[in-house]
């Protein structure tokens, strides 16, 4: 009797041949992995997912000591706990996105060599789980806004109806930088450790603990350049009130993640053919 298969495995040839619509058939199979990853990262400990909200807390206190009172960084009036606070949210889901893909074929080299499935399945199940991460936070983050609203210190405006473009644009920029050093590392490993580091200088590079306002001309040119900055600095404005929106910089950035992303995709798909043999 003649078989028929349900499905074909064929090598992937063209360059453009992303197969993004695998990702769809494989929906259920990422949301076992983002399963997996919840349990696995805090099985056996003491606080368990308390650690999504100390974790921003406390950074967010230690930026307070150490750039709001010691280094009496401009925080543009806001008052320096919240100001802090927003920046290190959105910061956090974005470092997370990028970090939890960057060793995506690495570390899971025994998996992929087993089974067939779309490998984008699994960088793409991290920054699912760190958009829930992400979730509680911002839950946390709406608390304290909640009481300086109460109080006058902040003014939110009608651009947080903006917060699904910047979650998205952060996932996808962390994705998307996220896997073209996953793919890299497959035969550089040293880029595993450069990683952590190179977000720690992005992040200093990123208005997260200090406003636009006070740099000069040039140099606020230079910084808004950098794809999250805009993100950043549009979402303090929208929660906060504080300097103003950037439509052309955001715009700019737009397009910069979109590259990346595209650009990550068709290297990740190009490595994904011959990964286990330099792995």
């Amino acid at each position: 009797m003649e078989q028929t298969w349900m499905k074909v495995i064929e090598p992937k040839n063209r360059l453009l041949d992303l197969k993004l619509d695998e990702l769809w058939r494989y929906r259920d199979l990422i949301m076992m992995f983002v399963k997996r990853n919840f349990s696995s990262q805090y099985k056996q400990t003491v606080l368990g997912p308390l650690w999504f909200l100390i974790q921003p807390f406390i950074t967010t206190v230690l930026f307070t000591i150490v750039f709001g009172n010691i280094a009496n960084i401009s925080t543009d009036g806001v008052p320096q706990f919240i100001f802090y606070m927003a920046g290190n949210t959105a910061w956090l889901y974005f470092s997370t996105c990028l970090t939890s893909t960057a060793n995506t074929f690495v570390s899971n080299a025994a998996i992929f060599g087993k089974v067939y499935f779309p490998r984008l399945t699994m960088p793409i199940s991290s920054v699912i789980f760190a958009l829930i991460t992400f979730g509680i936070q911002f839950a946390m983050f709406i608390g304290f806004l909640i009481y300086y609203v109460c109080v006058g210190s902040v003014n939110p405006n009608i651009t947080i109806l903006y917060l699904p473009l910047y979650i998205l644009q952060m996932a996808m920029l962390g994705l998307g930088f996220g896997i073209i050093i996953s793919s890299l590392t497959t035969k550089y490993r040293d880029l595993t450790v450069l990683v952590s580091f190179g977000v720690q200088l992005w992040m200093y590079i990123t208005p997260i603990v200090y406003p636009v306002s006070t740099m000069s001309d040039k140099m606020y040119k230079l910084i808004m350049l950098n794809p999250m900055a805009p993100v950043i600095n549009n979402f303090k404005y929208s929660f906060l009130g504080c300097g103003r929106m950037e439509y052309q910089f955001w715009l700019i950035s737009i397009i910069m993640t979109c590259v990346v992303l595209f650009v990550g995709i068709i290297i990740f798909n190009r490595v994904e053919k011959t990964f286990m043999d330099t792995v």
